[in-house]
């Protein structure tokens, strides 16, 4: 499938939907944001507690900037604990492998109906959300965000998590250059994120 470019300036031209993560040859870092009482022991113990629920759906982010977009650079209630969680590759692909597209696309779905039995029983779902700038501006491109419910939320904090660091002081820290407008010592701290090697025909299905 071809992907559609976008210029984006600075950046040059970056496919409309891709992927773009710090990543091993066997993990990826996403980032979610807690409030304190799960997130500050979720990062002391490299694991989520008890009292994360595992029934609910949750929301993974591979980009930092549409982490602190979505978190307010970690000053909105409820989400004042940044996490990069590193998961394994491995249950990264699994989720995107079966997940769902959380809106309808015509030429993805074959009708509306067909795309909400999809919804239904994928146990993931995708957003592709415009990315952000320093300034939390939107960016032609997009940014993957992936929902994990049921067994895939499950499997995500008790199988495929490998380490969890409390990033809030880096957020921190970096927004302060942004307010100051020293957007090259912000920009020196950000973490690298580039393109994830997808394997062949993963995101087809999740591509509109």
């Amino acid at each position: 499938m071809t992907e559609t470019t976008e210029t984006t300036g600075t950046a040059g031209a970056v496919p409309r939907h891709q992927i773009r993560a710090r990543h091993t040859g066997t993990t990826v870092v996403v980032y979610q944001a807690y409030a304190p009482r799960i997130g500050l022991p979720a990062a002391r113990d490299g694991a989520f507690p008890s009292s994360w629920k595992r029934e609910r759906m949750t929301w993974i982010k591979p980009s930092f900037l549409w982490m602190m977009y979505r978190c307010g650079w970690a000053a909105k209630q409820d989400q004042e604990t940044v996490l990069a969680v590193e998961i394994t590759r491995e249950g990264f692909e699994w989720a995107l492998e079966r997940a769902c597209l959380s809106h309808y696309r015509p030429g993805l779905h074959a009708d509306q109906d067909a795309w909400k039995r999809e919804l239904r029983q994928a146990p993931t779902r995708v957003q592709w959300d415009p990315e952000r700038d320093l300034y939390l501006r939107p960016l032609p491109h997009r940014s993957l965000q992936l929902g994990l419910m049921g067994e895939a939320a499950r499997r995500y904090a008790d199988e495929w998590t490998v380490s969890i660091t409390d990033v809030t002081a880096l957020a921190k820290e970096i927004h302060g250059h942004v307010r100051k407008g020293d957007l090259e010592s912000a920009r020196r701290l950000l973490p690298d994120e580039p393109p994830y090697p997808e394997p062949a025909g993963l995101l087809d299905h999740l591509r509109a």
